[in-house]
């Protein structure tokens, strides 16, 4: 065979296709545990066997020239494939020459240390996720506006579809994507920082089916910074905003757009509201005997964590314990009164509401971290992950203890909310909120 001959092979898009996916599965059968390993022999197994308590650190996810001194900035976890984890991070500021924008999608159930699959685009990357119903599709909301898609059937790295930067689309940084309906009839939904919100069809990026624009009482754009859909609802959604405002919104009828806003005024009866931008918004969507969808967590760079319900327009109760800026909360998709949250500290926390609500039932600090900014429950309820401001990626387990509700949790979660409504009306104490010495971004990101 002629040198021509094997440069012509070596560069074929069939040979390029067969390479990297056995070697991707080389690498596989290398980080295994050892494959000739005799369950014949004997063997002192009870260390293995114990049991831990809350919450303990499996592995740790990162790439070298692609995690180093960048910021995540989202997680997300498959549906269609539980064990594949999409982590999206902003650029490197050491690195100009590089990628502003990076999505890694990394394997829980193998043991090598490089992710399954890379992709990058040319603005920061802000939000990530699987898109539900497209298992190969991955879905980035991006720091100049666009809307992006990646394909890992396709051999490229780079989006094989955008949005255009345009007046009918976004401008400004997406921090929301989520896609809402059934496999028949389903959209992806996006909300920029300007407070418009727009609808899309996978099939067809070039123009949104429908925009709003998402303005409060005065017609002022709210900017949004998070968003989460009620539990089985694609219209009826709660957006966190960069002045410390959260709002109801809904994306048809008459009222479509800002419906209401949750504040909590001082020097009334009940709790302030956030006196800082809120980083994370999160709505109840455990299932059991007694509906709670009612409910939703926020988080802030006011140090604290709320706990709201459409049924009232001032927190229920607010969760002080943090000492720092919180960055995410996510509610345990299993258990109807756990909750989590991370923040500056480099903390992960724990909370099981129908145990304390003064202080998390378990948390864990990283020490090589600096703050901790993104968490997300595994579908399961058994693992979550988060990933820090030097783009860091940590997968913990959470003891059984904690993370699986007994049968009747829902009824001791329905007492719980109960006396923090009667604490609460008989409450006239205004909470202070700690200054905000060191303002930046909801994700460290400068506008």
């Amino acid at each position: 065979m002629s040198e021509e001959q094997k440069e012509k092979i070596l560069s074929s898009p069939e040979f390029q296709h067969f390479l990297d996916r056995t070697s991707r599965i080389i690498e596989r059968a290398i980080y295994e545990k050892d494959v000739t390993f005799d369950y014949g022999k004997t063997e002192d197994v009870e260390g293995d066997s114990q049991m831990f308590d809350n919450i303990a650190l499996n592995r740790e996810f990162y790439d070298e020239k692609w995690s180093k001194n960048r910021v995540v900035t989202s997680l997300d976890w498959s549906t269609q494939y539980p064990e594949l984890l999409v982590t999206s991070y902003y650029k490197n500021e050491d690195a100009p020459r590089e990628p502003d924008g990076v999505v890694l999608i990394w394997n829980i159930n193998y043991k090598k240390t490089t992710p399954e699959y890379t992709f990058h685009c040319q603005s920061g990357v802000m939000s990530t996720m699987f898109a539900r119903f497209h298992p190969n599709l991955i879905v980035g909301g991006t720091y100049c506006g666009q809307i992006v898609l990646w394909d890992n059937r396709s051999n490229k790295q780079t989006p094989v579809q955008r949005t255009p930067l345009s007046a009918k689309a976004h401008t400004h940084p997406v921090y929301c994507v989520n896609v809402v309906g059934t496999q028949n009839a389903h959209n992806l939904i996006s909300v920029s920082t300007n407070g418009r919100m727009c609808s899309w069809s996978l099939e067809m990026l070039s123009q949104p089916q429908e925009s709003i624009e998402l303005h409060d009482k005065q017609s002022k754009s709210v900017a949004v910074t998070s968003m989460s859909f009620l539990a089985g609802d694609v219209n009826n959604f709660v957006v966190g905003s960069e002045d410390g405002m959260v709002y109801t919104a809904c994306r048809h009828g008459s009222k479509a757009g800002i419906i209401d806003s949750f504040e909590g005024t001082a020097g009334q009866l009940g709790t302030q509201g956030h006196q800082g931008p809120i980083t994370g918004v999160d709505t109840h969507s455990a299932f059991g005997q007694i509906d709670f969808s009612h409910l939703f967590v926020t988080s802030s760079f006011d140090w604290t964590v709320k706990l709201w319900s459409h049924r009232s327009k001032q927190p229920l109760y607010s969760f002080e314990d943090s000492g720092d800026y919180v960055y995410d909360v996510q509610w345990s998709p299993i258990h109807p009164a756990v909750f989590a949250t991370v923040n500056g500290l480099g903390r992960l926390d724990l909370w099981n509401l129908n145990n304390d609500t003064e202080i998390p039932t378990a948390n864990t600090t990283i020490e090589t971290s600096g703050s901790l900014n993104r968490c997300r429950w595994t579908q399961n309820g058994n693992h979550i992950v988060t990933g820090d401001d030097d783009g860091h990626v940590y997968f913990f387990d959470v003891g059984e203890q904690l993370a699986t509700p007994r049968s009747d949790e829902w009824s001791r979660f329905q007492r719980t909310l109960y006396d923090l409504e009667s604490s609460q009306s008989s409450n006239q104490t205004v909470d202070v909120a700690p200054p905000l010495a060191r303002h930046i971004s909801p994700l460290k990101v400068a506008h």
